[in-house]
């Protein structure tokens, strides 16, 4: 079954498609929620409400925005962020490389999660250091714009601009 055809299934609500959601992305938005969470029983329970969050908010994704994989791995890690502070956990914790990261998303046997992780580190490298080390912090070690002002010394707004002019680099990159 292709993706396009599995989200039809899913705007229908078909139950059969829950299925092959669960089977096409379970593995690698495990592996993602696995590493911030550190806790095997936790990331279970993270993983059963990420799925029934993209069961429930379907409607909310449009394809004109981002890859349909891009947008159940926010989902994946921000109910991860969500779980990590509801239990007050600090950000040594959560502090991981994007080397890491970015790797875990290489499953061999699924073309989809290959098209979404191959050269993304790569295409990071290619930015100012300054960017590597927001977009770092930001998207990869789960701090807020906030958390990523303090640990930098920097003002909020320093660290939003800089935020907006990285992602536009990296889109610039990316050509998207």
């Amino acid at each position: 079954m292709t993706q396009d055809e599995l989200l039809v299934l899913i705007y229908k609500k078909d139950e059969k498609a829950f299925t092959h959601l669960y089977d096409m992305y379970s593995k690698s938005l495990f592996a993602v929620i696995n590493v911030l969470v550190k806790n095997r029983e936790e990331a279970e329970d993270v993983l059963q409400d990420v799925f029934v969050k993209i069961w429930k908010n379907i409607d909310s994704y449009h394809e004109s925005k981002g890859r349909f994989y891009t947008w159940i791995l926010n989902i994946a890690r921000n109910t991860s962020i969500d779980k990590l502070r509801s239990k007050n956990f600090n950000n040594s914790q959560k502090n991981l490389s994007s080397d890491n990261f970015v790797h875990l998303l290489d499953d061999s046997n699924k073309l989809v999660n290959k098209i979404d992780s191959i050269g993304i580190q790569e295409f990071v490298k290619k930015l100012k250091p300054k960017c590597i080390q927001i977009i770092d912090l930001l998207f990869f070690k789960g701090y807020t714009q906030q958390e990523a002002s303090e640990e930098l010394e920097i003002p909020l707004g320093t660290v939003k601009t800089h935020n907006r002019n990285c992602i536009n680099d990296l889109r610039n990159y990316l050509k998207v």
